[in-house]
């Protein structure tokens, strides 16, 4: 097969092949939709396989190509993946397979291995969060280079799987600057989604947890807290799919009651629209249990000028600057989470004070355009470095 040589790929057109299980929804389909758009917009050929989903319709929208394939089934009949995907990447001369998942990177990394050295795609894989510690995980560890979406993920590589090295990068995922920005959002947008969730300004300041209705996101933590500072005047709102954990978000309103916050806490659902939801928050919690490997949610927040309050572990203390963009805490000390709670309802200017530099610290340092310009960098750097695989 002829392929252009190194100088040719890195200056002129990339074919690039991204792989993951699904495009129904989450940080791992929303960053691939993200990055694909991104490369199709700079000129490179941009395809996505995937087994589909509701998000497929987007990203063909922003100029990537989706063909579907069961590659992420934990099934034999995936096997039978390989023998297209091998067909796949020799046709489109595919220059960088970038596997985003387990068992998609098994399919795809058996595919590129049958393909002579010489012709076969630069690989780079991306771990996106504590994969558990294993054989079927260590595939992840595969790639000529290997995405860290934190320092802590990085380190976690390092020191469960033993690679460390140049070839394992940090790059920090992003907001999307074209929906989270303060200027973009109607106030009248703002009033509506408030008086839909029976939200009244008069009852102080508004704090928000946005998340799946699971025991990790720390829902009774906050609950716990909240319940401590009674005496200050705010409003709460627990935005998520109920429907996802209804047994758990029921045992959740029941808890509400027991504590007597019936009348102050608001449990809002989905949301579509979570910058005109940011709008008329004063202050944004992510109490996770366990250490998130990024979060961002967190990110987002501040992008809309809200100050964080989040648990003093994993990508939180990445993206939070303690004390000038937020407020970190102990899952552990209780007491600590509802001090920083009634300190961030208390002092108003200290909280305008963090969303303006929260503003300008996440513009700084965790743009989406900034993601995919490092990810295309690797992609770049690696096409002009000798072959490891």
């Amino acid at each position: 097969m002829c392929r252009k040589n190194i100088g040719e790929m890195v200056a002129g057109t990339l074919t690039i092949v991204q792989m993951l299980p699904e495009l129904i929804t989450g940080g791992v389909e929303r960053g691939t939709l993200e990055t694909g758009a991104f490369f199709a917009k700079k000129g490179h050929r941009s395809i996505v396989v995937s087994n589909g989903g509701p998000m497929v319709k987007e990203l063909e929208k922003n100029g990537t190509q989706h063909i579907t394939l069961p590659v992420g089934e934990k099934n034999p009949r995936a096997l039978f993946c390989i023998p297209r995907l091998r067909q796949l990447f020799i046709k489109e001369k595919v220059d960088i397979l970038h596997l985003r998942s387990r068992m998609p990177a098994w399919m795809g990394l058996l595919a590129a291995k049958s393909i002579p050295a010489e012709t076969r795609p630069r690989i780079v894989t991306t771990f996106h969060g504590f994969y558990s510690v294993n054989r079927y995980s260590a595939v992840m560890t595969k790639g000529e280079g290997i995405i860290a979406v934190s320092k802590l993920i990085q380190d976690h590589i390092c020191q469960q799987y033993g690679v460390c090295g140049n070839h394992v990068k940090v790059i920090h995922r992003g907001f999307d600057a074209s929906c989270f920005d303060p200027v973009l959002v109607d106030k009248k947008m703002v009033s509506d989604l408030r008086a839909k969730w029976g939200i009244d300004e008069k009852n102080g300041p508004v704090l928000m947890l946005p998340a799946r209705f699971t025991e990790l996101k720390g829902h009774r933590l906050f609950l716990s807290a909240l319940e401590k500072i009674k005496h200050l005047s705010w409003t709460a709102v627990f935005v998520g799919d109920m429907n996802e954990k209804s047994e758990y978000a029921a045992r959740l309103q029941k808890e509400a009651v027991e504590k007597g916050l019936q009348d102050r806490v608001v449990f809002a659902g989905h949301c579509n629209d979570m910058a005109t939801a940011f709008m008329f928050s004063d202050v944004t919690i992510s109490a996770s249990i366990h250490p998130e490997s990024f979060g961002r949610i967190g990110v987002e927040s501040q992008a809309m000028g809200v100050p964080v309050v989040a648990t003093a572990h994993g990508g939180s203390l990445e993206t939070i600057v303690p004390e000038k963009t937020g407020w970190l805490f102990s899952p552990a000390d209780i007491d600590g989470f509802a001090n920083v709670l009634a300190e961030s309802v208390s002092d108003e200017k200290k909280r305008k004070e963090m969303g303006s530099r929260a503003r300008e610290w996440v513009a700084e340092h965790f743009t989406t355009d900034l993601m995919c310009t490092k990810t295309l960098r690797l992609y770049e750097e690696l096409l002009a470095a000798p072959r490891i695989l």
